[in-house]
Protein backbone atom coordinates (compact mmCIF):
# COMPACT_ATOMS: atom_id res chain seq x y z
CA UNK A 1 0.00 0.00 0.00
CA UNK A 2 1.04 3.63 -0.41
CA UNK A 3 2.24 4.46 3.06
CA UNK A 4 3.00 7.86 4.57
CA UNK A 5 6.02 7.43 6.80
CA UNK A 6 5.26 10.81 8.37
CA UNK A 7 1.70 9.82 9.32
CA UNK A 8 3.01 6.74 11.04
CA UNK A 9 5.83 8.67 12.69
CA UNK A 10 3.33 11.11 14.23
CA UNK A 11 1.28 8.17 15.51
CA UNK A 12 4.42 6.60 16.96
CA UNK A 13 5.41 9.81 18.74
CA UNK A 14 1.91 10.22 20.14
CA UNK A 15 1.88 6.62 21.40
CA UNK A 16 5.29 6.91 23.06
CA UNK A 17 4.14 10.11 24.75
CA UNK A 18 1.60 7.90 26.52
CA UNK A 19 4.45 6.52 28.61
CA UNK A 20 5.16 10.06 29.79
CA UNK A 21 1.49 10.47 30.64
CA UNK A 22 1.75 7.37 32.83
CA UNK A 23 4.84 8.51 34.72
CA UNK A 24 3.98 12.20 35.00
CA UNK A 25 0.23 12.47 34.57
CA UNK A 26 1.09 14.82 31.70
CA UNK A 27 3.20 14.92 28.56
CA UNK A 28 6.73 16.30 28.84
CA UNK A 29 7.20 16.16 25.05
CA UNK A 30 10.71 14.81 25.63
CA UNK A 31 10.66 12.67 22.49
CA UNK A 32 9.29 15.42 20.26
CA UNK A 33 11.72 18.03 21.53
CA UNK A 34 14.66 15.65 21.19
CA UNK A 35 13.54 14.93 17.62
CA UNK A 36 13.18 18.62 16.79
CA UNK A 37 16.68 19.36 18.08
CA UNK A 38 18.04 16.32 16.25
CA UNK A 39 16.63 17.63 12.96
CA UNK A 40 17.98 21.13 13.64
CA UNK A 41 21.45 19.68 14.18
CA UNK A 42 21.21 17.30 11.21
CA UNK A 43 20.25 20.14 8.86
CA UNK A 44 23.17 22.24 10.05
CA UNK A 45 25.44 19.26 9.32
CA UNK A 46 24.01 19.08 5.77
CA UNK A 47 22.70 15.53 6.03
CA UNK A 48 20.52 14.31 3.17
CA UNK A 49 16.73 14.50 3.44
CA UNK A 50 16.60 10.71 3.84
CA UNK A 51 19.18 10.82 6.63
CA UNK A 52 17.29 13.64 8.32
CA UNK A 53 14.04 11.66 8.20
CA UNK A 54 15.75 8.62 9.72
CA UNK A 55 17.39 10.79 12.39
CA UNK A 56 13.97 12.21 13.31
CA UNK A 57 12.42 8.74 13.45
CA UNK A 58 15.23 7.33 15.56
CA UNK A 59 15.15 10.26 17.97
CA UNK A 60 11.41 9.84 18.46
CA UNK A 61 12.00 6.15 19.09
CA UNK A 62 15.18 6.45 21.17
CA UNK A 63 13.48 5.66 24.50
CA UNK A 64 11.00 3.09 23.17
CA UNK A 65 12.54 0.47 25.50
CA UNK A 66 11.04 2.36 28.44
CA UNK A 67 7.84 0.31 28.33
CA UNK A 68 9.67 -2.99 28.96
CA UNK A 69 8.17 -3.99 32.29
CA UNK A 70 11.31 -5.66 33.68
CA UNK A 71 12.98 -2.23 33.52
CA UNK A 72 9.87 -0.08 33.88
CA UNK A 73 8.97 -1.51 37.26
CA UNK A 74 12.31 -0.31 38.68
CA UNK A 75 11.52 3.33 37.97
CA UNK A 76 10.61 5.65 40.83
CA UNK A 77 7.66 7.95 40.33
CA UNK A 78 9.71 11.15 40.25
CA UNK A 79 10.60 11.84 36.62
CA UNK A 80 13.92 13.61 37.21
CA UNK A 81 15.25 10.71 39.26
CA UNK A 82 13.71 8.24 36.83
CA UNK A 83 15.64 9.69 33.91
CA UNK A 84 18.92 9.43 35.76
CA UNK A 85 18.32 5.97 37.12
CA UNK A 86 16.79 4.40 34.05
CA UNK A 87 19.21 5.91 31.58
CA UNK A 88 22.02 4.75 33.85
CA UNK A 89 21.17 1.27 32.62
CA UNK A 90 22.07 0.12 29.12
CA UNK A 91 19.08 -2.19 29.11
CA UNK A 92 16.74 0.26 27.42
CA UNK A 93 19.36 0.84 24.68
CA UNK A 94 19.51 -2.88 23.89
CA UNK A 95 15.73 -3.33 24.01
CA UNK A 96 15.12 -0.17 22.01
CA UNK A 97 17.52 -1.22 19.25
CA UNK A 98 15.90 -4.65 19.04
CA UNK A 99 12.44 -3.11 18.78
CA UNK A 100 13.24 -0.90 15.77
CA UNK A 101 15.00 -3.45 13.57
CA UNK A 102 11.94 -3.80 11.30
CA UNK A 103 11.07 -0.10 11.06
CA UNK A 104 11.02 1.12 7.40
CA UNK A 105 13.99 3.47 7.58
CA UNK A 106 15.27 5.03 4.37
CA UNK A 107 19.05 4.69 4.86
CA UNK A 108 19.55 1.43 6.79
CA UNK A 109 20.93 3.00 9.98
CA UNK A 110 22.75 0.57 12.28
CA UNK A 111 22.91 0.54 16.11
CA UNK A 112 21.85 4.17 16.48
CA UNK A 113 19.56 3.59 19.46
CA UNK A 114 21.93 1.02 20.93
CA UNK A 115 24.67 3.66 21.16
CA UNK A 116 22.67 6.83 21.79
CA UNK A 117 24.23 7.26 25.25
CA UNK A 118 27.85 6.93 24.12
CA UNK A 119 30.17 9.87 24.70
CA UNK A 120 32.82 10.99 22.24
CA UNK A 121 35.54 10.52 24.86
CA UNK A 122 34.58 6.87 25.43
CA UNK A 123 32.76 7.28 28.75
CA UNK A 124 29.46 5.83 27.55
CA UNK A 125 27.76 2.57 28.53
CA UNK A 126 29.51 0.51 25.85
CA UNK A 127 32.88 2.28 25.85
CA UNK A 128 32.78 3.36 22.20
CA UNK A 129 34.68 6.54 21.41
CA UNK A 130 35.15 9.02 18.58
CA UNK A 131 33.99 7.92 15.15
CA UNK A 132 33.17 4.44 16.43
CA UNK A 133 29.87 6.00 17.50
CA UNK A 134 27.32 6.37 14.65
CA UNK A 135 26.89 10.04 13.73
CA UNK A 136 23.13 9.99 14.32
CA UNK A 137 23.76 8.47 17.78
CA UNK A 138 26.04 11.41 18.52
CA UNK A 139 23.41 13.87 17.30
CA UNK A 140 20.64 12.27 19.37
CA UNK A 141 22.90 12.24 22.45
CA UNK A 142 23.54 15.97 22.05
CA UNK A 143 19.85 16.73 21.42
CA UNK A 144 18.81 14.59 24.38
CA UNK A 145 21.25 16.41 26.63
CA UNK A 146 20.07 19.85 25.53
CA UNK A 147 16.40 18.85 25.88
CA UNK A 148 17.02 17.95 29.51
CA UNK A 149 18.74 21.31 30.02
CA UNK A 150 15.77 23.11 28.41
CA UNK A 151 13.27 21.21 30.58
CA UNK A 152 15.18 21.71 33.82
CA UNK A 153 15.62 25.41 33.01
CA UNK A 154 11.85 25.56 32.37
CA UNK A 155 12.52 26.91 28.91
CA UNK A 156 14.16 30.10 30.15
CA UNK A 157 17.19 31.23 28.17
CA UNK A 158 20.18 32.00 30.38
CA UNK A 159 23.22 32.77 28.25
CA UNK A 160 25.64 31.98 31.05
CA UNK A 161 24.01 28.62 31.84
CA UNK A 162 23.92 27.69 28.16
CA UNK A 163 27.65 28.36 27.91
CA UNK A 164 28.20 26.07 30.90
CA UNK A 165 26.18 23.35 29.16
CA UNK A 166 28.21 23.82 25.96
CA UNK A 167 31.44 23.58 27.94
CA UNK A 168 30.32 20.23 29.34
CA UNK A 169 29.64 19.06 25.78
CA UNK A 170 33.07 20.17 24.64
CA UNK A 171 34.78 18.40 27.52
CA UNK A 172 34.09 15.03 25.97
CA UNK A 173 30.44 14.49 25.13
CA UNK A 174 30.62 15.46 21.44
CA UNK A 175 33.17 15.95 18.70
CA UNK A 176 34.48 19.47 17.93
CA UNK A 177 32.46 19.88 14.70
CA UNK A 178 29.25 18.94 16.50
CA UNK A 179 30.09 21.30 19.36
CA UNK A 180 30.38 24.12 16.82
CA UNK A 181 26.92 23.33 15.47
CA UNK A 182 25.50 23.32 19.01
CA UNK A 183 26.92 26.81 19.54
CA UNK A 184 25.10 28.00 16.41
CA UNK A 185 21.85 26.29 17.36
CA UNK A 186 21.51 27.63 20.91
CA UNK A 187 22.01 31.19 19.64
CA UNK A 188 18.96 30.78 17.39
CA UNK A 189 15.99 32.18 19.31
CA UNK A 190 13.49 30.42 17.02
CA UNK A 191 14.78 27.10 18.36
CA UNK A 192 13.95 28.11 21.93
CA UNK A 193 10.47 29.29 20.93
CA UNK A 194 9.70 26.14 18.95
CA UNK A 195 10.66 23.90 21.87
CA UNK A 196 7.80 25.18 23.98
CA UNK A 197 4.88 22.81 24.56
CA UNK A 198 2.42 24.91 22.61
CA UNK A 199 4.72 25.01 19.57
CA UNK A 200 6.72 21.80 19.45
CA UNK A 201 4.29 19.51 17.62
CA UNK A 202 3.66 21.99 14.79
CA UNK A 203 7.34 22.93 14.57
CA UNK A 204 8.47 19.31 14.39
CA UNK A 205 5.93 18.36 11.74
CA UNK A 206 7.02 21.33 9.60
CA UNK A 207 10.71 20.46 9.92
CA UNK A 208 10.70 16.71 9.19
CA UNK A 209 11.06 15.81 5.49
CA UNK A 210 7.92 14.24 4.04
CA UNK A 211 8.14 10.77 2.52
CA UNK A 212 5.63 8.31 1.12
CA UNK A 213 6.59 4.94 -0.22
CA UNK A 214 5.02 1.73 -1.43
CA UNK A 215 5.27 -0.62 1.53
CA UNK A 216 3.90 -4.17 1.39
CA UNK A 217 1.31 -4.91 4.06
CA UNK A 218 3.44 -7.69 5.49
CA UNK A 219 6.29 -5.20 6.01
CA UNK A 220 3.92 -2.79 7.78
CA UNK A 221 2.82 -5.71 9.91
CA UNK A 222 6.43 -6.29 10.97
CA UNK A 223 6.49 -2.73 12.26
CA UNK A 224 3.15 -2.92 14.07
CA UNK A 225 4.30 -6.17 15.65
CA UNK A 226 7.01 -4.14 17.35
CA UNK A 227 4.40 -1.89 18.94
CA UNK A 228 2.35 -4.92 19.92
CA UNK A 229 5.39 -6.14 21.85
CA UNK A 230 5.98 -2.70 23.40
CA UNK A 231 2.39 -2.65 24.67
CA UNK A 232 2.43 -6.24 25.92
CA UNK A 233 5.70 -5.70 27.77
CA UNK A 234 4.23 -2.83 29.77
CA UNK A 235 2.51 -5.14 32.24
CA UNK A 236 3.26 -8.69 33.37
CA UNK A 237 -0.53 -9.20 33.55
CA UNK A 238 -0.98 -8.86 29.79
CA UNK A 239 2.40 -9.98 28.47
CA UNK A 240 0.92 -11.95 25.54
CA UNK A 241 -2.45 -10.29 25.06
CA UNK A 242 -1.90 -8.37 21.80
CA UNK A 243 0.21 -11.18 20.33
CA UNK A 244 -2.46 -13.72 21.26
CA UNK A 245 -5.22 -11.58 19.76
CA UNK A 246 -3.26 -11.23 16.51
CA UNK A 247 -2.86 -15.01 16.32
CA UNK A 248 -6.58 -15.52 16.88
CA UNK A 249 -7.51 -12.84 14.35
CA UNK A 250 -5.39 -14.69 11.78
CA UNK A 251 -7.14 -17.96 12.62
CA UNK A 252 -10.61 -16.45 12.25
CA UNK A 253 -9.63 -14.78 8.98
CA UNK A 254 -8.64 -18.22 7.71
CA UNK A 255 -11.93 -19.67 9.01
CA UNK A 256 -13.88 -17.03 7.05
CA UNK A 257 -11.69 -17.46 3.93
CA UNK A 258 -10.62 -13.82 3.93
CA UNK A 259 -7.98 -12.82 1.40
CA UNK A 260 -4.39 -12.13 2.40
CA UNK A 261 -4.73 -8.35 2.37
CA UNK A 262 -7.74 -8.28 4.69
CA UNK A 263 -6.14 -10.91 6.92
CA UNK A 264 -3.00 -8.83 7.33
CA UNK A 265 -5.02 -5.69 8.05
CA UNK A 266 -6.92 -7.56 10.77
CA UNK A 267 -3.64 -8.71 12.30
CA UNK A 268 -2.34 -5.12 12.23
CA UNK A 269 -5.52 -3.97 13.99
CA UNK A 270 -5.00 -6.66 16.64
CA UNK A 271 -1.36 -5.59 17.08
CA UNK A 272 -2.42 -2.00 17.74
CA UNK A 273 -5.77 -2.41 19.49
CA UNK A 274 -4.36 -1.73 22.99
CA UNK A 275 -1.87 0.97 21.99
CA UNK A 276 -3.69 3.36 24.31
CA UNK A 277 -2.82 1.19 27.31
CA UNK A 278 0.58 2.84 27.27
CA UNK A 279 -1.30 5.77 28.85
CA UNK A 280 -2.74 3.66 31.68
CA UNK A 281 -0.63 3.62 34.86
CA UNK A 282 0.90 0.29 35.84
CA UNK A 283 -0.40 0.99 39.31
CA UNK A 284 -3.81 0.20 37.82
CA UNK A 285 -2.87 -2.39 35.18
CA UNK A 286 -0.98 -4.51 37.72
CA UNK A 287 -3.61 -4.52 40.46
CA UNK A 288 -4.31 -8.21 41.36
CA UNK A 289 -7.96 -7.60 42.23
CA UNK A 290 -11.15 -6.20 40.81
CA UNK A 291 -10.74 -2.56 39.79
CA UNK A 292 -12.50 0.21 41.62
CA UNK A 293 -14.99 2.26 39.63
CA UNK A 294 -12.49 5.12 39.34
CA UNK A 295 -9.72 2.77 38.20
CA UNK A 296 -11.98 1.20 35.60
CA UNK A 297 -12.91 4.62 34.24
CA UNK A 298 -9.18 5.28 33.72
CA UNK A 299 -8.68 1.94 31.95
CA UNK A 300 -11.65 2.62 29.66
CA UNK A 301 -9.85 5.63 28.20
CA UNK A 302 -7.27 3.40 26.50
CA UNK A 303 -9.46 2.71 23.46
CA UNK A 304 -10.00 6.43 22.92
CA UNK A 305 -6.23 6.95 22.97
CA UNK A 306 -5.82 4.08 20.53
CA UNK A 307 -8.18 5.84 18.13
CA UNK A 308 -6.46 9.22 18.51
CA UNK A 309 -3.06 7.67 17.79
CA UNK A 310 -4.19 5.83 14.64
CA UNK A 311 -6.88 7.96 13.06
CA UNK A 312 -4.56 10.26 11.09
CA UNK A 313 -2.66 7.47 9.34
CA UNK A 314 -3.88 7.55 5.74
CA UNK A 315 -4.85 4.09 4.55
CA UNK A 316 -5.49 2.88 8.11
CA UNK A 317 -9.14 3.95 8.21
CA UNK A 318 -10.58 0.43 8.50
CA UNK A 319 -7.72 -0.74 10.73
CA UNK A 320 -8.43 2.17 13.10
CA UNK A 321 -12.11 1.18 13.34
CA UNK A 322 -11.39 -2.49 14.00
CA UNK A 323 -8.73 -1.63 16.59
CA UNK A 324 -10.62 1.12 18.41
CA UNK A 325 -14.05 -0.54 18.49
CA UNK A 326 -13.02 -3.66 20.40
CA UNK A 327 -14.82 -2.61 23.61
CA UNK A 328 -18.00 -1.40 21.90
CA UNK A 329 -21.06 -3.64 22.36
CA UNK A 330 -24.06 -4.33 20.13
CA UNK A 331 -26.50 -3.07 22.76
CA UNK A 332 -24.73 0.29 23.11
CA UNK A 333 -23.32 -0.52 26.56
CA UNK A 334 -19.68 -0.60 25.47
CA UNK A 335 -17.11 2.18 25.41
CA UNK A 336 -15.77 4.73 24.70
CA UNK A 337 -18.57 5.95 22.43
CA UNK A 338 -21.46 3.58 23.23
CA UNK A 339 -21.85 2.53 19.60
CA UNK A 340 -24.68 0.14 18.74
CA UNK A 341 -24.79 -2.91 16.49
CA UNK A 342 -25.75 -1.01 13.35
CA UNK A 343 -22.62 1.15 13.81
CA UNK A 344 -20.25 -1.82 14.07
CA UNK A 345 -19.08 -3.64 10.95
CA UNK A 346 -18.40 -7.37 10.92
CA UNK A 347 -14.67 -7.12 11.63
CA UNK A 348 -15.25 -4.74 14.55
CA UNK A 349 -17.74 -7.24 16.00
CA UNK A 350 -15.29 -10.08 15.47
CA UNK A 351 -12.46 -8.16 17.12
CA UNK A 352 -14.70 -7.46 20.11
CA UNK A 353 -15.56 -11.14 20.51
CA UNK A 354 -11.95 -12.24 20.08
CA UNK A 355 -10.68 -9.70 22.61
CA UNK A 356 -13.04 -11.15 25.25
CA UNK A 357 -12.08 -14.71 24.31
CA UNK A 358 -8.35 -13.91 24.44
CA UNK A 359 -8.65 -12.21 27.83
CA UNK A 360 -10.61 -15.10 29.29
CA UNK A 361 -8.26 -17.82 28.06
CA UNK A 362 -4.94 -16.23 28.97
CA UNK A 363 -3.24 -16.71 32.33
CA UNK A 364 -3.05 -13.78 34.69
CA UNK A 365 -0.99 -13.70 37.90
CA UNK A 366 -4.21 -13.73 39.95
CA UNK A 367 -6.02 -16.50 37.99
CA UNK A 368 -5.48 -19.24 35.45
CA UNK A 369 -6.89 -18.90 31.95
CA UNK A 370 -10.25 -20.50 31.27
CA UNK A 371 -10.64 -23.58 29.17
CA UNK A 372 -12.16 -23.09 25.72
CA UNK A 373 -15.57 -24.36 26.78
CA UNK A 374 -15.73 -22.03 29.78
CA UNK A 375 -14.74 -19.00 27.70
CA UNK A 376 -17.33 -19.81 25.04
CA UNK A 377 -19.97 -20.16 27.77
CA UNK A 378 -19.16 -16.61 28.96
CA UNK A 379 -19.27 -15.32 25.38
CA UNK A 380 -22.57 -17.11 24.74
CA UNK A 381 -24.10 -15.53 27.84
CA UNK A 382 -22.92 -12.15 26.61
CA UNK A 383 -24.44 -12.85 23.19
CA UNK A 384 -27.76 -13.84 24.77
CA UNK A 385 -27.75 -10.53 26.66
CA UNK A 386 -27.13 -8.56 23.45
CA UNK A 387 -23.52 -7.57 24.12
CA UNK A 388 -21.69 -9.49 21.38
CA UNK A 389 -22.49 -11.18 18.07
CA UNK A 390 -24.06 -14.62 18.58
CA UNK A 391 -23.06 -16.01 15.18
CA UNK A 392 -19.43 -14.97 15.57
CA UNK A 393 -19.43 -16.54 19.04
CA UNK A 394 -20.57 -19.85 17.52
CA UNK A 395 -17.88 -19.56 14.85
CA UNK A 396 -15.21 -18.97 17.50
CA UNK A 397 -16.41 -22.14 19.22
CA UNK A 398 -16.06 -24.09 15.95
CA UNK A 399 -12.72 -22.54 14.99
CA UNK A 400 -10.97 -23.05 18.33
CA UNK A 401 -12.88 -25.95 19.81
CA UNK A 402 -10.92 -28.44 17.74
CA UNK A 403 -7.51 -26.80 18.25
Amino acid sequence: MQFSLNDFLVAVSFALDFVEMDRLGMQSNHGKRTAYLTVCIARRLNLTEEEIYDAAALSLLHDNGLSESSLYEKLPQEWDHAVTRFEGSRGHCVIGERNVKDYPFLTDPQDVILYHHERYDGNGYFGLKGDEIPLISQIIAAADSFEKYFRHADGDYSHGDVLKWLAICEEGMVCPSLAQVLHQMVEDQSVWENLRNDRIEQALEALIPSFEMEVPLDKIRQVTGVFSRIVDCKSSFTRRHSKGLAEKAARMAEYYNKDQAETTRLIIAADLHDLGKLAVPNSILDVPRALTRKEFETVKKHVYYTRVALENIRGFEDITEWAANHHEKLNGKGYPFGKTGDELDFNSRMMGCLDVYQALTEDRPYRSGMAHSQAVKVLSDMANSGFVDANITKDIDHAFGSV
